[in-house]
């Protein structure tokens, strides 16, 4: 059901919305998660290393993705929210033409630069075959993961986050078993984690494009006739998804850097990196998600022009968001071994050891990088792309120049401390970003820019 962001108590309408996408994210990290548990424990330490080295370049075509998503449910929101529903339909119809090129263009880069990019990251011997066959059967499955993606986001826009929930927790809850059963009965290899995930993900963005166009039809919006692309709506789509692009890319680059420090410390440190990056990841991920809830919700009440909710939103999402990270660090910090057993076997004491120093130094940061992203997300919300990034470069930049700093004299344990200097600057510049007058007045400009 859609929903309309602009009226009823803040806090009731922003958890109501914000608490599905969030399940949502956590069952759309089950694909990957299920892809190293399986690998973990049927295929062993080396099928893990190799997964979770694939995993950092797959970030970058999820940057992508994510780009798109948000350029068009920002957009999409800021119409729904002013109820002019002809120029959100013209909105959707763009973004799905602008993602089909990107998307061929990216799948078409992916085939033939995979070897490439795993020897840049300095890929072990022992992992590159298994790390090669895994990326090039994601690849053939990016555009489900790009239509996925774009359909979400525009539920997500029009106040529909159930749905989405809906189709995520089956496919996910589908795709544990399918590996299991591809590698357990089917006695395939990583190919079949990797298969098993190009299935269910497919499935999910059939039903998912399905499911919205049924939704759009019921909204009795007139026919676009030949408007199916509109290049003023474009220069908006791209104007949030660009800035979005980069900011996640740069992220992946530096992740791919990161990868590559890592490989030098051998394929048990690189098992247990990729076990922990795996549950950091679920966690950051989910509180993105969150904060893409927020977005939404200040983008439509930008569009209404009730600046004020939009300061209600912020505060209420950084609630739900620091009432989500207590329980989490309290888990990974406490019994972090528990949960890493899921990944990887007691035999393998390097490997776990690895994980856990991660998690226990890593984790408690997750509430400092909670304001960096709410904050980010009204700032995405009201179109103002420049500071997030600014933000975000900043604490990669730094947070690379000190993993290479640090382990030359730390070992591998210099690259986790590199994640809590890094997310601090970052939030320092957010949050200063967020409060500034600046920001202010541009929210006042988007009275007259919708």
């Amino acid at each position: 059901m859609n929903k309309d962001l602009t009226v009823g108590n803040v806090r009731k309408v922003l958890t109501a919305f914000a608490v599905p996408l969030l399940l949502s994210m956590v069952f759309q990290q089950l694909y990957n998660i299920a892809d190293s548990l399986v690998a973990g424990k049927f295929l062993g330490e080396q099928a893990l290393a190799a997964v979770g080295n694939s995993y950092e370049i797959t970030l970058i075509f999820i940057a992508f993705a994510f780009g798109c998503n948000m350029g068009a449910s920002v957009i999409v929101s800021q119409y729904f929210g002013a109820k002019r529903y002809y120029d959100m339909k013209k909105a959707i119809s763009t973004s799905y033409i602008s993602t089909l090129v990107l998307c061929a263009v990216l799948t078409v880069f992916g085939i033939a630069f995979t070897d490439p990019l795993l020897h840049m990251i300095n890929t072990p011997a022992e992992i590159m075959e298994d790390s090669a066959l895994y990326l090039d059967i994601y690849v053939f499955g990016l555009v489900f993961l790009f239509f996925y993606n774009l359909a979400t986001g525009i539920f997500s826009a029009m106040g529909d986050s159930r749905t989405p929930f809906i189709f995520l927790a089956v496919s996910s809850t589908a795709n544990i078993f399918a590996d299991i059963l591809f590698v357990t009965v089917f006695k395939m290899g990583v190919d079949g984690v990797a298969w098993a995930t190009f299935i269910c993900q497919g499935i999910s963005c059939v039903v998912a494009n399905i499911a919205l166009l049924g939704r759009l039809k019921k909204l009795n919006i007139p026919s676009l006739e030949k408007k199916i692309f509109d290049f003023y709506i474009f220069k908006r789509f791209i104007s949030v998804a660009v800035p979005s692009i980069l900011q996640q890319s740069f992220v992946s680059v530096g992740n791919i850097i990161l990868q590559g420090l890592i490989n030098g410390f051998g394929y048990s440190v690189i098992a247990g990196y990729s076990a922990a990056i795996k549950l950091n990841n679920l966690i950051i991920t989910s509180i993105t998600t969150l904060a893409n809830a927020v977005s939404a919700f200040s983008a439509q009440n930008i569009g209404a022009g009730d600046f004020k909710r939009v300061e209600s939103g912020w505060k209420c999402g950084l609630a739900i968001a620091w009432i989500f990270c207590i329980p989490v660090i309290i888990l990974f910090a406490g019994f972090g071994n528990i949960v890493l057993l899921l990944f990887l076997d007691k035999t393998s004491v390097e490997a776990l050891d690895t994980a856990m120093l991660f998690l226990r130094i890593v984790s408690p940061f997750y509430l400092v990088v909670s304001v960096k992203l709410i904050s980010d997300a009204v700032l995405r919300g009201s179109g103002d792309m420049r500071p997030f990034m600014y933000s975000t470069f900043s604490d990669l930049i730094l947070r690379v120049l000190l993993a290479f700093l640090f382990s030359s004299f730390l070992g591998s344990v210099g690259i986790w401390l590199s994640w809590p200097v890094g997310w601090g600057v970052g939030t320092l510049l957010s949050f200063y970003y967020y409060k500034s007058k600046h920001y202010q007045k541009r929210l006042l400009r988007y009275e007259n820019r919708i």
